[in-house]
């Protein structure tokens, strides 16, 4: 699938228009009668066939914003979205000073964590080393990089000790529901987005072996697909974890599961 350049929207245009000349957007009307230099348009017209071909806007421009805060992507990492905000907004509803974030990406959900509270530390895990590059970057320049480890390793594979809060945005798309997949998604890392089966296998992992790693009274909350509610939160009760809530994004779709380990 591509995108057909001719139908790029006009805020797109703008900001693509806005990045070749290194303005914000929004004044790009006041700059209606100046002129652009030629190497300005030249960047401006390759930024345009970029995205005329699907390339998402963030990587693009080099960040997303997220929970008010603009974070660095890059082709390496999952994009940060608004879905997962939802996580942020129940974990930081409960008291925490130790968090564990499998699979980290960008790093947005434990650096957010961190940011919000002063004196929580954390660690990331994840598979990439170039992911974790962004996320050690992004950790760096919010300003929480002393209280946070970032380790290569699959999911809990490399870690010791417990935690109060353990989180994770895992790959959770089925492999039959890729194709389906706008062309913008297929520029993410691909084992960011899929475990190539049906969509649970990093539950079964991350359900198995964060309880050992939880403090009694622990929690562990984990984003999921739309229509994965039951299933996974079936796997949190038989790892033993009570409480076990599916809880709702903003649009109303199931996006997390979380429960916890008895006190």
């Amino acid at each position: 699938m591509e995108y057909d350049g001719a139908d790029l929207p006009m805020s797109e245009l703008r900001m693509l228009l806005a990045h070749a000349m290194g303005a914000d957007p929004a004044r790009l009307t006041l700059m209606a009668q100046d002129e652009v230099a030629p190497e300005v348009f030249e960047e401006a017209r390759r930024l345009y066939f970029r995205r005329s071909f699907g390339v998402p806007m963030s990587h693009i421009r080099g960040y997303r914003d997220f929970y008010g805060r603009r974070f660095t992507v890059t082709d390496k990492v999952l994009d940060p979205r608004p879905d997962t905000e939802a996580l942020i907004e129940l974990a930081l509803r409960e008291t925490f000073s130790e968090v564990l974030d499998l699979g980290t990406g960008s790093g947005c959900i434990l650096i957010t964590l961190l940011a919000e509270r002063s004196q929580a530390t954390g660690i990331a895990t994840d598979l990439s080393t170039e992911a974790l590059q962004v996320a050690e970057a992004n950790a760096e320049k919010f300003g929480v990089l002393p209280r946070a480890a970032f380790l290569h390793g699959n999911w809990l594979e490399i870690v010791g000790g417990q935690f109060d809060l353990i989180v994770s945005n895992p790959p959770y798309i089925a492999l039959d529901e890729m194709p389906g997949l706008s062309a913008e998604v297929h520029h993410e890392p691909r084992m960011a987005l899929t475990d190539e089966g049906d969509g649970l296998s990093a539950y079964r992992i991350i359900t198995r072996d964060a309880p050992a790693h939880l403090t009694p009274g622990g929690r562990l909350m984990v984003e999921i697909g739309p229509t994965q509610g039951d299933a996974v939160a079936a796997m949190f009760r038989k790892a033993g974890l009570e409480k076990v809530q599916v809880r709702p994004d903003l649009d109303g779709r199931d996006r997390v599961v979380l429960g916890m380990k008895p006190a």
